[in-house]
């Protein structure tokens, strides 16, 4: 399989390249040459295969021969180490928690698939260190710091906006050390965001071999697939199509699930649930993309008000809005409506959800209103506690502590303070 750069299609790489540089020398994010199409008998009788066996059938086609066989059903086998519950809600509305990893954030998955995959490409060439390059909003970064904690011939540097992250997500960034370092930046996400992408094209860096965790990288954007290909497993029996919500801040999770609609997987309709950096809806409702100021919210991993892997979206539908139109919608929701939302499915269902979640559930009652037909699917993609202040100042329950979270919450914080470019820039060069 070859990718190439959105914004050059004659620019093409191997999987290998793509995952160790993150980004095409054109700034393009990079995107699969040819869409693989998964045999219809596998589809038919998924109930019939392990999870394992159904994340590597779906992965295999997009790395080919890069990464022997059984190397790759290990690196599965180590990403997918945790469960992956279905919570029924309500009657045909179910949460698929995703938070059972060590960081309790869907992002574990692509981090530890993303670790294993850089870990196999460098293991002959320790003595020539691989910088990754990651911007946060809230729970990329902890994901990545647990994934690649302690891999030889691999540094990490985090950039995250000050204050802007909740107490547990900091803590999970800042406190591991070894080859970990989280920059705090003086600013947004997208501020973060925007100096990452400027690394990657400057010229003055290019002996720091510096590559990008975040979801703009294929080795961390494609595993995201499996979740949906886990939830068409177990509802299958149901005989409904289903409805899958997703909270979107840089777009990439539910990409991933398009992605696997596109190669095969049969999911009715996907759902994008943004809170107020509404850029995507005001496209949706208006063909004008317009990214404006970053909004602080509740739901901050989704504080993103120019997310990246739209363009990948746009891209499966070949441009096209009308085709997109069919298979996507999208609603933005402010704080008041997640708060009540937090309310409501604690006290009406028994469901602690964290405000990323109730904003998914949110956007898919908001499409079930109209399309009753459907099962419909939000995603749980942090655990409550990493926003336990937002939640119990909103709802009389106290949040029992994993274990996972208490592993570092008596940890140090340590980090760097940068406030431009120019001083990540020269952070990067001094190492």
């Amino acid at each position: 399989m070859k990718y190439y750069s959105l914004n050059n299609p004659s620019i093409k790489v191997s999987f290998k390249e793509a995952a160790m540089t993150g980004i095409a020398q054109d700034k393009g994010l990079y995107f699969p040459e040819s869409l693989p199409q998964l045999d219809a008998d596998f589809i038919a009788n998924i109930e019939n295969y392990s999870d394992n066996e159904i994340a590597y059938r779906a992965i295999a086609p997009f790395i080919g021969n890069e990464i022997p066989e059984e190397k790759l059903r290990q690196i599965v086998e180590e990403t997918l180490s945790f469960p992956f519950p279905l919570i029924e809600v309500e009657k045909d509305v179910f949460a698929l928690e995703l938070f059972h990893g060590p960081t309790m954030a869907f992002k574990d998955v692509g981090a530890r698939f993303m670790s294993r995959c850089l870990n196999y490409f460098t293991k002959d060439d320790a003595d020539k260190k691989i910088t990754i390059l990651v911007a946060t909003s809230g729970d990329t970064g902890g994901a990545v710091a647990s994934g690649f904690l302690g891999v030889e011939g691999i540094d990490v540097v985090i950039l995250y906006p000050s204050g802007k992250v909740s107490d547990v997500q900091e803590k999970q960034l800042t406190t591991l050390g070894q080859n970990i370092t989280a920059l705090e930046i003086q600013g947004t996400f997208d501020d973060c965001q925007d100096m990452v992408k400027k690394a990657f094209l400057d010229d003055e860096l290019k002996d720091v071999r510096l590559t990008s965790a975040n979801s703009i990288n294929i080795a961390r954007w494609l595993p995201q697939m499996f979740y949906y290909f886990f939830a068409y497993k177990a509802l299958k029996a149901g005989g409904k199509p289903l409805a899958v919500a997703v909270p979107s801040g840089n777009f990439g999770n539910i990409c991933a699930g398009m992605m696997a609609h596109k190669i095969g997987l049969p999911i009715g309709h996907f759902i994008a649930a943004t809170n107020a950096n509404d850029t995507v809806p005001r496209y949706m409702d208006t063909q004008q993309y317009t990214p404006q100021q970053t909004i602080e919210t509740l739901s901050n991993a989704m504080d993103v008000s120019n997310p990246s892997n739209f363009v990948r979206i746009l891209e499966l539908f070949n441009n096209e809005f009308g085709a997109l139109d069919k298979e996507f919608s999208t609603y933005s929701f402010t704080d008041a409506d997640t708060i009540a939302t937090l309310k409501k499915l604690y006290t009406e269902n028994g469901y602690l959800a964290d405000p990323h979640g109730a904003i998914g559930y949110l956007g898919l009652k908001k499409h079930l209103a109209d399309n009753r037909d459907f099962t419909g699917v939000f995603l749980e993609t942090a655990h409550p506690v990493k926003f336990a202040d937002s939640i119990t100042n909103n709802i009389n329950t106290e949040i029992a502590i994993p274990e996972q979270i208490k592993a570092v919450m008596n940890g140090e914080k340590k980090t760097i303070a940068v406030d431009s470019y120019e001083g990540l820039k020269g952070f990067l060069l001094g190492r």
